[in-house]
């Protein structure tokens, strides 16, 4: 490591003038002496409103006077030294850094400096594989560490306690004598707060912390990390500094690969520089796919991973072939669907990537792992059939595993045992295991809704495990595209920003109990605390601006007579609508269909229409073609097979002039231009609704259109046709002499267009010879207008406390529902729910109250419960037997009656997806588990993946646990016995076997 040089990213000063949140701010640079590279990291901080700076800043040159808490074996980077030198001055740290760059060192650092100084200490994760990993690794370094996941409790008194976001929410919700002994609190992989349903956790976390503690953020890359530290800094008025660096340790290089293709192509390098040319070659070497490809199996097909006609080689099975001779691996191919996962690891059947030791260290790892399994779960299809895969070096890794063989996976490659990994996105959160490719399998994920591109700030999580720290000199990652993808969707997915860290902040009733009950809690002060109020309230001073200037624009705009003008536009408006009306009415396919005859003069909207005038279609905006024939839109659904010939849709063959146009990846697209125009005559298709007027005229047209010159001569005609007519206008159909329409509707608008018109007459301002640039003029102030009134409903919104509304009436229901009184004291009920946060707390505590629990066996109950935690949807999933059956029923009504109320109180909620949201999916599966059925046997009885169910149970177990916690708090004895009598029968054998990192 060479000299550090400090450049202030602010000018020269290193303080920021006071402002609602002071900073200071550095950059810092380290050249390495090797490599020459320069590694920059941003130094900012955030005070909270009226803080008095020390006389002296923060020196990360300074030595500290007491020996450092913990040495590492090799130099730190820059953003490690800054961040530790942050702890030592006992102040709150963010860190924000892509994967892999080294931000667990800053997190060990915390912790070794905590058990120096005999402080407590704790460490949250998202999820509870990760705290598993963290608490091994935690565990061998200090050795007085304990462990709290809900599922697993270890030395709950050590000085350093790791555990999920979820048990420290609830730890400070109960009150317990932990919290008051905290000094650090590590929040790991803390931009999780942006996930939809548990992101909430984080913001009440962080809020209800003690507010002596201090605070070390760990997050990957967001663009808006200072915004996120002067929240902290405002909620605990203590500093909290930002240590930001784009920094990757291994750099990245971007490869295509595509589909059909046989090679790789080099889209970003490693200097980040995106390569147009190499970008455009790989596009056109997409092999397209033929209509009568096998691929598009059951529309679900998924593109260029399949094998190929007469066994040639997938694309799958080529690439990694390629990786293994280049030597990229070990490589992580990701996937967006497990059944997907599974189905391209099969696809590898001819490779063997592992020599006959490395065949033998897999089996010992392997079995030493499933000795904790019983006979009969070690015979388990998954279990047997995934060993000859590992043996190979092909592994796969989702949620759909059994718990115990992810583990095995993980640790094998860790390893280096597995040289090929299929896995979806979750093995790219929070789990460190880099490897030296990373390839997509796709570009294009279902999100619930849709398919659509994944963003720049998902590519960035999976790309980050590409290249491992000290060991390759690049990472690589390689995109398969199987369609035509605009250079832009793929510059922003490549070179695209990290997603910001925004809020995803809502109430729960647990959440406003829990504030309810707690002696200084508040729901209103949580919610005039969140990060969501923050950033709302941050938008303010910019919407205030942006009204500034929209109505400077507004005034601006000085218009003659414009009341005058005002009427004149209303009475347009009016006949524009009218017009509009009566065009409907005469081109609807009843009346039209018999005069769209072959030769037939009609006019047409060309695609040109810039319509800022409001009449139907200006002259200018029109042109003439010719009929050639009409046919009906076929139908798409069965409800619009049956429709009758007259309500059915129709589009309508014209010759007319065209301007076609390619776009840079050779897509045409034709555009109807006016007659005069230079365009080429062509035959289009345009929609029925698309014509103007219908002419009383019909030409002569050739039988064969396909010449050039037939197409030419035809508009010929027509233009001499419009020329002989260029005074009176080219006759048209006459609707009720020529056309019939004897419709009331028809007769009412025509005579009010009448009216109209004599109205036009007399408006003294329709003469003026600038009334087309006053009604643009009048149009733009009316536009302004409603978008200063859109933004001031914005900017009421954001100073009003944001979910103020919702909370009363979400206070309203638990009142009706007799969970809370008018004066927030929390009742017997309300107990209940306080201690369920696993699952629905309404419902639950309602059924537990009309006795359905006391009446049923434990298994019925058991069965019950699983519909609270089971979300995925299953095909064609079988009903439960009766009895369960009408107790899933049971369930339905009283989610029903829940929803209603809701709705009534004013809450937003859609009744009957509420409903659905409990599945009856797993009761079947879960009933025979809790009389005691073996896992294969349940396993027969359902379609579901092996480690879904599991995690299902275990969420049960959970949720169970909380009904013993609610029954005791309000001394049903009786209950409590019951519900710890289900955790008994659950809680065993495979489903519940041991972590192997513990």
């Amino acid at each position: 490591m060479g000299s550090v040089k400090r450049k202030s990213a602010e000018g020269p000063s290193s303080l920021e003038s006071p402002r609602p949140s002071q900073s200071q701010r550095q950059l810092i640079q380290i050249e390495n002496n090797n490599s020459h590279e320069t590694v920059a990291c941003v130094h900012d901080v955030s005070y909270p409103e009226g803080y008095v700076i020390p006389p002296s800043p923060l020196n990360p040159d300074k030595r500290q006077a007491a020996e450092p808490a913990k040495k590492f074996p090799f130099p730190l980077d820059p953003f490690q030294s800054q961040a530790i030198a942050c702890l030592e001055n006992a102040q709150s740290v963010m860190v924000s850094a892509h994967t892999s760059a080294g931000k667990t060192v800053v997190a060990s650092y915390a912790i070794a400096m905590s058990l120096r100084n005999g402080q407590r200490v704790i460490y949250t994760s998202p999820i509870k594989a990760l705290s598993n990993q963290k608490y091994r690794d935690f565990k061998e370094e200090f050795s007085d560490v304990g462990l709290m996941t809900g599922d697993v409790t270890i030395e709950p008194n050590a000085s350093c306690l790791v555990m999920t976001t979820e048990i420290w929410r609830s730890m400070q919700y109960n009150g317990s004598p932990v919290t008051r002994e905290v000094a650090w609190i590590i929040f790991d992989e803390v931009h999780y707060m942006r996930d939809r349903e548990r992101g909430v956790v984080w913001e009440e976390s962080i809020v209800m912390s003690p507010k002596n503690s201090r605070f070390v953020f760990l997050s990957a890359t967001v663009p808006n990390a200072k915004e996120f530290a002067d929240w902290v800094a405002k909620v605990h008025q203590q500093p909290c500094h930002i240590v930001y660096t784009d920094y990757r340790p291994t750099p990245l290089q971007h490869y295509l690969f595509p589909s059909g293709g046989d090679g790789l192509y080099l889209v970003v390098d490693e200097k980040g520089k995106f390569r147009e040319d190499s970008f455009q070659k790989a596009l056109n070497a997409l092999v397209p796919i033929g209509e009568g490809d096998k691929k598009r199996e059951n529309t679900k097909w998924q593109k260029g991973l399949v094998l190929g006609r007469g066994g040639e080689e997938s694309d799958i099975f080529k690439m990694v072939k390629m990786i293994i001779q280049r030597q990229y691996d070990p490589v992580i191919l990701f996937s967006f669907s497990k059944r997907e996962c599974e189905f391209l690891a099969m696809q590898m059947a001819k490779m063997d990537l592992n020599g006959d030791d490395e065949k033998d260290n897999i089996e010992k790892i392997f079995w030493s792992a499933m000795d904790m399994l019983s006979d009969d779960d070690k015979k388990l299809p998954q279990v047997s059939n995934i060993l000859p895969l590992l043996k190979r070096g092909i592994g796969v890794h989702h949620s759909g595993l059994l718990p115990i063989l992810k583990e095995v996976i993980e640790i094998l490659f860790q390893e280096g045992l597995i040289k090929c990994l299929f896995a979806t996105e979750t093995f790219s959160i929070g789990l460190n295991m880099p490897a030296k490719t990373v390839v997509f399998t796709n570009v294009r994920k279902f999100d619930g809704d849709k398919f659509r591109w994944i963003s720049s700030g998902e590519y960035i999580q999976m790309s980050g495990r590409a290249g491992r720290r000290g060991i390759d000199e690049r990472g690589i990652c390689i995109l398969m595209v199987d369609e035509k993808m605009e250079p832009s969707t793929a510059k922003m997915m490549v070179k695209g920003a990290a997603d910001s860290l925004n809020s995803a902040f809502h109430l729960t009733y647990n959440m406003i109990l829990n504030q309810m009950r707690c002696e200084d809690g508040d729901p209103e002060n949580l919610l005039r605390n969140s990060f969501y109020q923050f950033q709302a309230d941050r938008a303010i001073p910019d919407l205030e601006k942006q009204i500034k200037a929209l109505e400077k624009e507004k005034e601006s705009i000085v218009i003659e007579e414009e009341n005058s003008l005002k009427d004149y536009y209303d009475l347009l408006e009016q006949h524009r609508s009218l017009n509009k009306e009566v065009h409907d009415i005469v081109l609807s396919p009843k009346h039209t269909l018999p005069y769209l005859k072959p030769g037939r003069l009609v006019s047409l909207q060309c695609n040109s229409s810039n319509v800022d005038l409001p009449t139907i279609f200006t002259e200018d905006q029109l042109t003439w073609g010719v009929v050639i024939n009409f046919e009906m839109v076929k139908s798409v659904s069965e409800e619009d097979a049956n429709i009758k010939p007259e309500d059915a849709s129709y589009n309508v063959d014209v010759l007319t002039r065209c301007v076609v146009k390619k776009d840079k990846l050779g897509k045409k697209s034709v555009k109807i231009v006016p007659l005069k125009e230079l365009g080429e005559p062509r035959v289009v298709s345009v929609p029925l609704s698309q014509i103007n007027t219908i002419s009383l005229l019909c030409l002569y047209i050739p039988k064969d259109l396909l010449p050039l010159e037939a197409r030419e001569n035809t508009l010929k005609k027509v233009s001499e046709t419009l020329s002989r007519h260029r005074e009176k206008g080219v006759p048209l159909l006459d609707p009720e002499d020529d056309m019939k329409i004897k419709s009331s509707a028809y007769k009412k608008a025509s005579r009010r267009i009448e009216d109209l018109e004599r109205l036009f007459e007399k408006h003294e301002i329709a003469k003026s010879p600038l009334i087309k640039q006053k009604l643009k003029a009048l149009l733009t102030k009316q536009e302004l207008s409603a978008k200063i009134k859109s933004i001031k409903r914005t900017l009421k919104s954001s100073t009003a406390l944001a979910f103020k509304d919702e909370l009363k009436a979400r206070k309203r229901v638990l009142r009706r529902l007799g969970y809370a009184t008018s004066d927030n004291v929390v009742e017997l009920k309300g107990k209940v729910a306080c201690e369920i946060s696993s699952a629905d707390e309404l419902v639950l505590t309602e059924l537990m109250f009309n006795g359905v629990f006391k009446d049923i066996k434990v298994e019925e109950m058991v069965s019950l419960l699983s519909c609270f935690v089971w979300q995925e949807k299953i095909q064609d999933a079988g009903k439960p037997r009766e009895e369960l059956d009408l107790l899933y029923v049971q369930l339905q009504d009283t989610a029903r009656k829940v929803a209603q109320l809701q709705l009534e109180c004013k809450v937003q909620i859609d009744v009957e997806s509420f409903v659905k949201s409990f599945r009856p999916d797993i009761m079947e599966a879960v009933y025979a588990w809790a009389k005691g059925s073996k896992f294969y046997e349940i396993m027969e009885i359902t379609q579901v993946f092996e480690g879904s169910l599991i995690r299902a149970i275990r969420r049960l177990e959970e949720v169970l646990q909380q009904l013993i916690l609610a029954a005791k708090s309000i001394g049903e004895t009786q209950l409590e016995a019951k519900f710890e009598e289900a955790v008994s029968k659950i809680k065993r054998d495979i489903v519940f076997a041991a972590s192997l990192y513990l």
